[in-house]
Order: C-alpha cells, then sequence, then structure tokens
C-alpha cells in the first residue's frame, strides 16, 4: 500500500498499525511500520497461536499485515504482535489506510490535473497544516463533505485560498458522504401460547418501517434478541425510524404479554 501519510514520533503502546514485512527469520519476522517508517520486531510466539513450524506459512517480504504494539523500549525498539490483532481491528485499520489513500490521490489529481505541481510538494503543502487539526486527512474531507469544513475554514488552517476552493470542490465531488447508522440490540418476548408467530408478526411489521432513504436490518442473535441497524444518510431519519419501532412495540407488547428492550450500541 503506497502511502505519503506520516506520523510523527512512535507509536503507543496497544495501537493498530500497518506493517510491512522486511525480514523473516527462524523466531522471528522484521517490519517496517508505514506510518511511521520505523522497524518493529515480532516474535515467533505472537505470530499465531499454537505451535508453528514453518514462519513464512503466515508472513513473507513484502506482505503487509496489520499488527498490534505491545512494548516501545527507550531505545527505540517496538516489539509487536500479530496473533492479538482481532478481525475488527484488522478490517477497521485496512479500511482507514484506503479512505486515507482516497484522500492522497484526490491531491494527486489536484497536483497533476489542475495546479500541474509536483504531488509530493502539493501533499505537504496541504497535509502538514490540516494534520495540526486531524489525525488523517480523509477525516477532514468526510468534514468537507458533511458541511462541517468550508474553503474559508481551510484558509485559517493555512492553505490558499486557490488551493482551498479546488480541494472543497473535487473532495465534494470524489467522497460521497457517510451513512448514518444507529445499531443496537432488541430483545422481543411474548409469553403467549402463539408466541413464536406473534414475535414473527411483529418483527415483519417492524421491517416495513424501511423507506427509500431509510434502510433498516434486522439479524436474529439467539435468545429472543435481534441486532437491528437502521442506516440512513442522517441521524435525524435513523432517530425517527427507531422512536417509529419503539412506539409500535409499546402499543403491541401489553406488559402481561410480553416483554421488549432496545440497548443501543455505541458509536
Amino acid at each position: 500500500m503506497n502511502l505519503l501519510y506520516r506520523k510523527e514520533g512512535y507509536p503507543e503502546e496497544g495501537e493498530i498499525v500497518l506493517c510491512r514485512v522486511v525480514k523473516v527469520n527462524p523466531h522471528s519476522a522484521f517490519v517496517n511500520l508505514e506510518e511511521y517508517d520505523k522497524q518493529g520486531l515480532i516474535h515467533i510466539s505472537e505470530i499465531s497461536p499454537g505451535r508453528i513450524r514453518n514462519l513464512s506459512a503466515y508472513v513473507k517480504p513484502d506482505k503487509i499485515i496489520v499488527c498490534k504494539v505491545l512494548k516501545v523500549y527507550p531505545n527505540g525498539h517496538i516489539d509487536l504482535s500479530l496473533r492479538r490483532v482481532t478481525q475488527i481491528q484488522h478490517r477497521n485499520k485496512i479500511e482507514q489506510i484506503k479512505q486515507e489513500q482516497t484522500a492522497e490521490k484526490i491531491i494527486e489529481f489536484i497536483a497533476t490535473q489542475k495546479l500541474h505541481k509536483d504531488y509530493k510538494e502539493l501533499y505537504e503543502q496541504i497535509a502538514k497544516p490540516i494534520l495540526k487539526h486531524y489525525e488523517y486527512l480523509f477525516e477532514c474531507f468526510y468534514d468537507i463533505v458533511d458541511g462541517n469544513i468550508s474553503a474559508s475554514d481551510l484558509k485559517k488552517f493555512g492553505l490558499s485560498d486557490e488551493l482551498s476552493k479546488e480541494l472543497v470542490e473535487l473532495v465534494k465531488e470524489r467522497i460521497k458522504p457517510k451513512k448514518k447508522v444507529i445499531k443496537g440490540t432488541l430483545k422481543l418476548m411474548s409469553f403467549e401460547p402463539n408466541g413464536v408467530e406473534v414475535v414473527k408478526n411483529l418483527m415483519s411489521k417492524i421491517l416495513s418501517f424501511k423507506t427509500e432513504d431509510v434502510d433498516l436490518v434486522i439479524k436474529y442473535a439467539g435468545s429472543a434478541s435481534y441486532i437491528v441497524e437502521i442506516i440512513s444518510d442522517n441521524y435525524k431519519d435513523d432517530e425517527a425510524v427507531l422512536s417509529k419501532i419503539l412506539d409500535f412495540l409499546e402499543k403491541n407488547v401489553p406488559k402481561d404479554k410480553g416483554a421488549f428492550e432496545f440497548v443501543r450500541a455505541e458509536k
């Protein structure tokens, strides 16, 4: 993954980092932390659970992997773990990097097609002032798309008037707004003899609340629990559908004949 983005200093312990394998030894692997441009080591015990017969079956030179920082020593040595990274952490990190790559491609287009400037030089002009306010460029770009940041705000960061306008125009053209999601667990029970059928009918009615603007995904999670996701372009529409669902259940699940509870997940 080619990336101009770099962080200063050293990573924190527990941080999830993108790495490129540099060298594989019988009992360890050396990697480059791509965002920091520093080297770290993964001991064989931190590659994968269980006994490893052949390390190269898990890591090879130039392979991109996602690791967790275990320890940063005063001399700059960095211990890493591959096996302690969860699937969610891996997926989130890769998505994060892909979004940053998209941001960099926008700058590259402005440099080569609009302003006819050196790409790396323009990247420094844009990234340096923005990264004083954001951890990643794409975070700023999504704020532009959502209307939270304007060309005048970019000028306050230190970008020129021309560059601010070019950037805002292209970001809005190239990046779609992120979908807003309300997610939670719905526990729904019926105490009636035909309880299974009652719950089935209630869930069918709830699913009918989805619209062209708001998607509604419900997955059975076992033990009378359902994972509910309400997805739209803005939280206002999500909240409206959630209120509709809860009002419907309040009216159609008598306390002596059933019970329900919705627990919202953290964002």
